[in-house]
């Protein structure tokens, strides 16, 4: 095994130096205007005889050791020079992901230094690059993946977590590291969407993304029926032999000339699921109110969902509803604090709901992160269960300043 590994090795090297190695690339879609607007650039091994080698017939072998990284680096290179030629003649050029192994965060603690030194090399804006990542190096390496993805994207490189949900998945490391890109394993779409578990966790997958304001990317769509369903999901964008398969560079570069061009999309409000259309009615609502929290005024308990320019940013996000009372009116204009605390205490709100009322509203002057009182509408609107008799409530603020 050890001298089939040497003799691999061997091989691969030459193939560099004789530019066996080179990138195909697939291309990747809006899901909606079904445009091209990105691509991954993936490895193949062509043999002075028109062979084409492909990369599980290798990579995983490279993958043992630092083996790897030289074809890495080499590949980064390759597209460098790509994103140059599209510049020279004037091609509209797109992002393009490149695949880094999990044996970088390994072996090499200089690794944004040489993105750079190589990008740098070829001028090519960082914005066009776009680092892609194993989920599982997100688990493996999580001591020393945060420290890398924050001087990645300082350098203007975009980061990508690639095949999320092929079987290591932990949602921690989506929450605690600041990535743009989540890729959508094919494994998740196998039953071509049809069978209803798989909707489900494709349909909260897409949710939680979206709320986090992530990039999708589903790779391996073949169907036109996971495409109608990962629009309804809101998925960002599509990989897959549906659209293309991958391209060598010189059917890459004609794609991209003809890029503009988009196929007659279907009316996005006929086609989106029950989920989309919650969501977008979510985002008008955040337009008009940054901050909005659901209560439970029987259980004396709440949450944020969501705080986006507001003017405090220092209320906690869940916890029991009398002290988020009081943690609000600590924020309040001395001459506002009583009629806050008298206004939204549960006592007070429970008689309002008895009496029929619709909603509890009070205007305060609020003191700001920055120290500047402003006025703020709070409206405390009910809302009722059909599966529980616990009185909710719904908080919309408003910055009136």
């Amino acid at each position: 095994m050890g001298n089939e590994k040497t003799e691999l090795l061997t091989e691969i090297k030459e193939a560099m130096e004789n530019h066996e190695l080179g990138a195909y690339y697939q291309p990747q879609f809006d899901a909606i205007t079904n445009r091209l607007v990105s691509a991954e650039a993936l490895v193949r091994w062509i043999k002075p005889d028109g062979t084409v080698i492909l990369p599980v017939n290798f990579i995983p072998e490279l993958e043992k050791d630092d083996s790897i990284l030289a074809v890495d680096w080499y590949m980064l290179e390759e597209v460098c020079m790509f994103l140059k030629k599209q510049e020279k003649e004037d091609i509209c050029q797109v992002p393009i992901a490149v695949n880094f192994s999990r044996m970088h965060m390994v072996y090499e603690d200089n690794f944004t230094e040489k993105l750079c030194s190589i990008a740098d090399k070829y001028d090519v804006l960082h914005k066009w690059i776009e680092v892609e990542i194993t989920e599982s190096a997100f688990v493996e390496q999580s001591d020393k993946i945060e420290k890398l993805v924050r001087s990645v994207r300082e350098a203007g490189f975009r980061l990508a977590i690639d095949d999320f949900g092929s079987g290591v998945s932990s949602l921690s490391f989506v929450k605690d590291v600041e990535v743009d890109t989540l890729k959508i394993d094919k494994s998740l779409i196998s039953r071509n969407c049809e069978d209803e578990k798989e909707r489900i966790v494709l349909e909260s997958i897409f949710n939680f993304a979206h709320r986090l304001k992530l990039t999708t990317v589903a790779e391996g769509v073949e169907t036109r029926e996971q495409l109608g369903f990962l629009r309804t999901c809101s998925c960002k964008k599509i990989q897959g032999f549906l659209f293309a398969r991958p391209l060598p560079p010189n059917k890459f570069l004609d794609a991209c000339r003809t890029q503009t061009e988009a196929a007659e999309t279907e009316d996005i409000l006929l086609t989106q699921a029950p989920s989309s259309a919650t969501q977008l009615l979510l985002d008008a609502v955040f337009i008009k109110y940054p901050l909005v929290i659901f209560s439970n005024l029987t259980r004396n308990s709440f949450y944020m969902m969501a705080y986006e320019n507001f003017s405090s940013t220092s209320c906690p996000s869940t916890g029991i509803f009398e002290e988020l009372i009081a943690h609000g009116a600590s924020t309040m204009h001395p001459e506002d604090r009583e009629r806050f605390l008298e206004t939204f205490s549960i006592a007070n709100q429970m008689e309002a709901y008895k009496s029929g009322d619709k909603f509890v509203r009070l205007v305060t002057r609020q003191m700001g992160d920055d120290g500047i009182y402003r006025r703020v509408e709070t409206t405390n609107y009910f809302v009722k269960n059909p599966s529980a008799d616990d009185v909710l409530v719904i908080s919309l603020c408003d910055n009136l300043d």
